[in-house]
C-alpha cells in the first residue's frame, strides 16, 4: 500500500507539473489552484495509504501508543505543512508589488518549474521534521482555518452589499421587482429547510435539545436581519439579509452533518457503513469548495488591495490574468490588479483549512475514514454561523455608531 500511495503521488506531482506549466501564460490563478489542488490529493492519498509507511520512521514512531488515526492525521499535517510554507514563503517574498515593472512580478507568474520543485521538497522535507513541530502546527492551523473562515464570511458579506447596489443603481422598477422576488424565495428557502432540519437533527423519541436550539437560533437570526435591515433608521436592503439568512441556515446544516455517526439525534448518519463513493463525493465536494473560496478570497481586491490598484474584483473574471497580457518591451508601470502577496497569505491559510478537515480538526475520538466529522467540527461551523450573523448585523449598525466614519 506504500508503494502505491508514493506512486499516486509521484503521478499526481508529475500532472500537476504538466498543467500548469502549460497554463502559467494564460494565468498564474489557474497554476496555483492546480497545485494547491494537488496538495489535497497527495494528502488524502497519503491519508489513507501511508500509515504502514509512516510507522517504520523511527523519528515519527517515537512511542508504541500511536494509534493508526494518528499516523494519517501526521501525514494530513505534514502535507499540509509544507504547502503552507510554500505559500508562506511567497507572501513574504511578493509584500509589496505594486507593479509590473517590479521584478517580483515574474517571479509570481512564471518560474513554474522551479516551483514545483520547492513545493515538492518542502512536503518531503516535513516527513523529517520532528513529531513536536508537526503538533504545534496542528495546534495553530484551527486558528489558521478559523481566519480563513472569517475570510470567506467577509466575502460573502461583501458580495451581497455589491449584489445590492448594483441593481438598486439601476434605478429600474424591473430590478427592485426582482430584488424583492429574490428576497422572498430566500427567506422561504431559509425557513422551509429549517423544518427540514428538524426532521432530520430532532428525531422523535431523543432528547435534542442541542440541535433544536442551534435550528431555532438560526430561524431567530433569520427573523432579526429582516427587522434591522427594514428599520427606518438603518440604511439596509431585504436582499443581504435573505441572502445571509440562506447562508447560515446552510452553515447550520453543515454543523449538524457534522456530528458523530453513533450521535442519536444525527438522523442522516444512523448507518456507520461509510461508502467508498461516499468518501469520494465528499472529498471532491471538500476539495471544489476550498479552492473556490481560496482562489476567490486571494484574488479579491476587497483586501489590502496595493493602493495603485485599481477596485475591479466584482468584474474581472477569478480565472484571468490581465498581467499576462503585457508586452516585454513595455515601460509604462501597469498596477498590479490584486495584492500577490495577501492572494498567498489566502492559500496558506486555506491549506491549514484543509489539513482540519481531512484529518476531523485533529479530533482522535472519530473514525480517520470520516472527513469533517466530529464535536471540533459541529462547533466550528456553528460558531462561524454566529459570527457571519454578528458581522452582517454590525455592517448595518456601524454607520449610526460611529457616523463620522465612512464605510464601503
Amino acid at each position: 500500500m506504500s508503494c502505491l500511495a508514493c506512486c499516486c503521488a509521484s503521478a499526481t506531482c508529475g500532472l500537476c507539473s504538466s498543467v500548469a506549466s502549460g497554463i502559467s501564460r494564460k494565468s498564474a490563478r489557474i497554476a496555483y489552484c492546480g497545485l494547491f489542488g494537488a496538495s489535497l490529493v497527495v494528502s488524502w492519498i497519503l491519508r489513507e495509504t501511508a500509515a504502514p509507511l509512516l510507522e517504520k520512521f523511527p523519528w515519527i514512531n517515537t512511542s508504541d501508543s500511536y494509534t493508526k488515526e494518528w499516523y494519517q492525521q501526521q501525514a494530513v499535517l505534514r502535507v499540509s505543512f509544507g504547502n503552507f510554507l510554500f505559500f508562506a514563503i511567497y507572501a513574504l517574498i511578493m509584500i509589496g508589488v505594486k507593479d509590473q515593472n517590479d521584478r517580483r512580478d515574474s517571479w509570481h507568474h512564471g518560474g513554474w518549474p522551479v516551483k514545483m520543485i520547492v513545493w515538492f521538497l518542502l512536503v518531503v522535507l516535513m516527513f523529517f521534521v520532528p513529531n513536536v513541530i508537526i503538533s504545534v502546527y496542528g495546534i495553530l492551523s484551527k486558528f489558521g482555518a478559523g481566519a480563513f473562515l472569517l475570510v470567506q464570511v467577509v466575502l460573502l458579506l461583501d458580495a451581497t452589499h455589491s449584489w445590492n447596489d448594483s441593481w438598486v443603481e439601476k434605478d429600474e422598477r424591473k430590478w427592485y421587482i426582482a430584488l424583492l422576488v429574490i428576497s422572498v424565495v430566500c427567506y422561504i428557502a431559509t425557513y422551509a429547510f429549517s423544518g427540514v432540519l428538524f426532521m432530520w437533527f430532532n428525531p422523535s423519541g431523543h432528547d435534542c435539545g442541542l440541535n433544536v436550539f442551534f435550528i431555532v437560533m438560526t430561524m431567530i437570526l433569520a427573523f432579526v436581519f429582516a427587522i434591522v435591515a427594514l428599520h427606518p433608521v438603518v440604511n439596509g436592503s431585504l436582499l443581504p439579509a435573505s441572502v445571509i439568512s440562506v447562508y447560515c441556515a446552510y452553515i447550520c446544516y453543515t454543523g449538524l452533518s457534522s456530528e458523530p455517526h453513533d450521535y442519536v439525534c444525527n438522523g442522516l448518519n444512523r448507518s456507520k457503513a461509510v461508502t467508498a463513493s461516499t468518501l469520494t463525493l465528499g472529498m471532491l465536494t471538500t476539495v471544489l469548495s476550498v479552492l473556490y473560496s481560496a482562489l476567490r478570497a486571494g484574488s479579491s481586491t476587497t483586501f489590502l488591495s496595493p493602493p495603485s490598484s485599481p477596485r475591479a474584483g466584482g468584474k474581472e473574471a477569478l480565472l484571468e490574468d490581465p498581467e499576462d497580457g503585457k508586452k516585454n518591451g513595455e515601460a509604462e508601470a501597469r498596477p498590479v490588479s490584486y495584492s500577490y502577496s495577501f492572494f498567498h497569505i489566502i492559500f496558506a491559510l486555506a491549506s491549514m483549512y484543509a489539513a482540519m478537515l481531512l484529518s476531523g480538526w485533529t479530533d482522535s475520538s472519530e473514525s480517520a475514514s470520516l472527513i469533517d466529522v466530529g464535536w471540533t467540527s459541529v462547533w466550528v461551523r456553528i460558531c462561524t454561523g454566529w459570527v457571519t450573523a454578528a458581522l452582517y448585523i454590525w455592517t448595518l449598525i456601524a454607520p449610526l455608531i460611529l457616523p463620522d466614519r465612512e464605510f464601503y
